[in-house]
């Protein structure tokens, strides 16, 4: 009989009413990596938030047998104290703090109310061997990358003598090198006899590391697969109930001439002027063209979209932007705006939503003088044109008066998207636009932004996943330390091609 260390029975969680667990029922073995499957809204992050306090006992019905005992965690001190550590995709880190602070921050080691700095300091170290990252404990989190503050969430579960370690999303906002070095991790913490479970949105990562996959669809569990049954097909058909044959829309492109224009484009570090993010960029994008931006994390993508983007970022910016041959003026967001440009965040909670507002609100605060009259704000229009961008995105929601707070990562990127779409751009840089995402929805973002190219918009997409940039644009540049060092046609576009590319100093000189 196999050695069970959770299962959950009957699990049901109902949010104002709605149901997002229905009878769920999970079970995993000791020492196995097992992966949660599933569509934005299929209950993933719900499910691992009731097994970890987060959602205390009260608050869903079902049972929680974990170790053999039934448990009733009231909070996530609860489950830590049994061994059950949650690192949300959110990472939980004050920037502010050192490596060592943070690590033990709630947990601090020393006696009667004095932190002994010696004894921490030497936890620290041999954590963070543990996890395999070689950095000093005393660094500021704030000067460390996203992959390391990974590793450094992992180091402070282990702190807390972690059994069953639940990850979700882990590798959403790393690098290839990066995930791959964190899934090695997984991995050995499975020779270590650790149990974990995976939310993840990666359908290859999960095929390379998991042991079991149970997907759930609709806030009910589907089915549990294991060994030759885990494919990425078969878990899609598992969460989309169907075959999902292509991963991206039929691209039949009708491109112009050129219409956006960026020349000779230098950016400054907005706090030290002396460095220099981006350096004598040109940059073109023609009538109905999907352009990607290929480049390793720090390579300086988002520091270009969002300098050309009204100056959001950076300083001594210097160089021209032009729309069909004519200089525009794009030093304030708002001038960028009224002169036809958009840009979606990499960080849809950080700068693309405000998480305190409904749908209706996100969807028309940067569009607000098409839906006022006299400085005054037409109530009806707003919740019209709001609902019209819930039906014409499918947006899962009660209604446009719903929390986007409360909304699944993929429908918080599609009002994101809606509140651009409202503007009406001419130009939108569409900044990691699926990070997070499940592929069916992936696939509907897909769509509405081939339909925006149809329309003969100009559109730039920065993704960190080659495949996404291979799949979906027409041409392609790449970067590395803030200059451009390629520009390719997607027919010669591979990722061995690209990898090259990103990895380069020097420019290379256009193929066509």
């Amino acid at each position: 009989m196999a050695d069970c260390i959770l299962e959950m029975k009957h699990i049901v969680k109902e949010f104002s009413g709605v149901r997002a667990l229905n009878d769920v029922n999970l079970q995993i073995e000791r020492g196995e990596i097992h992966a949660l499957c599933g569509e934005n809204g299929a209950g993933k992050s719900t499910l691992m938030n009731v097994l970890s306090g987060l959602y205390g006992f009260g608050q869903y019905s079902g049972d929680i047998v974990y170790d053999g005992e039934v448990c009733q965690f009231k909070n996530l001190r609860d489950s830590e104290d049994k061994g059950i550590v949650i690192i949300h995709q959110e990472l939980a880190l004050s920037p502010y703090l050192s490596i060592k602070e943070n690590i033990f921050l709630g947990n601090e080691q020393g006696t009667h109310g004095v932190i002994d700095w010696n004894l921490t300091e030497k936890k620290a170290e041999n954590l963070l061997k543990t996890v395999g990252l070689k950095i000093n404990s005393a660094t500021l989190v704030s000067q460390i990358g996203v992959g390391q503050q990974q590793l450094v969430e992992i180091a402070k579960a282990f702190s807390k003598n972690v059994k069953l370690l639940i990850l979700d999303e882990p590798t959403a906002a790393l690098n290839e090198e990066e995930s791959a070095n964190l899934l090695e991790l997984i991995k050995e913490f499975r020779r270590q006899g650790i149990t974990s479970i995976i939310i993840s949105h990666k359908l290859n990562e999960i095929v390379d590391v998991a042991d079991k996959i149970t997907i759930l669809r609709d806030g009910q569990t589907i089915e549990t697969l294991e060994n030759e049954a885990i494919t990425e097909e078969r878990i899609i058909r598992g969460m989309v109930g169907r075959e999902l044959t292509n991963r991206y829309p039929e691209r039949y492109p009708n491109i112009g001439d050129v219409y956006f224009e960026v020349k000779d484009w230098t950016v400054h570090h907005p706090v030290d002027s002396k460095r220099v993010m981006n350096q004598q960029i040109n940059f073109t994008i023609r009538r109905g063209e999907i352009v990607g931006i290929a480049g390793l994390m720090g390579a300086g993508r988002t520091e270009f979209a969002m300098s050309v983007f009204g100056h959001s970022y950076g300083s001594n910016i210097s160089g021209k932007v032009l729309k069909n041959n004519q200089e525009i003026n794009v030093t304030t967001v708002s001038h960028a705006i009224h002169n036809g440009l958009a840009y979606v965040s990499e960080d849809r909670k950080a700068f693309g939503l405000n998480l305190l507002m409904d749908i209706r609100e996100n969807t028309t605060i940067a569009s607000l003088d098409k839906i006022s009259s006299h400085g005054r704000l037409d109530k009806e229009k707003e919740i019209s044109i709001s609902e019209s961008y819930r039906t014409k995105m499918r947006t899962k929601a009660n209604s446009v008066f719903q929390n986007v707070g409360s909304l699944s990562g993929g429908n918080q990127q599609k009002v994101v998207l809606a509140k651009w779409l409202m503007t009406e751009p001419e130009v939108l840089f569409l900044d990691e636009p699926t990070r997070g995402i499940d592929v069916g929805a992936k696939y509907e973002i897909y769509t509405i932004i081939e339909e925006m190219a149809a329309q003969g918009k100009c559109v730039c997409i920065i993704s960190s996943e080659l495949p996404e940039i291979i799949g979906m644009c027409d041409r392609i540049y790449t970067m590395n330390e803030g200059k451009m060092t390629g520009e390719i046609s997607r027919k010669e576009a591979n990722q061995e091609v690209l990898m090259s590319l990103m990895t380069k100093d020097e420019e290379k000189t256009e193929v066509v």
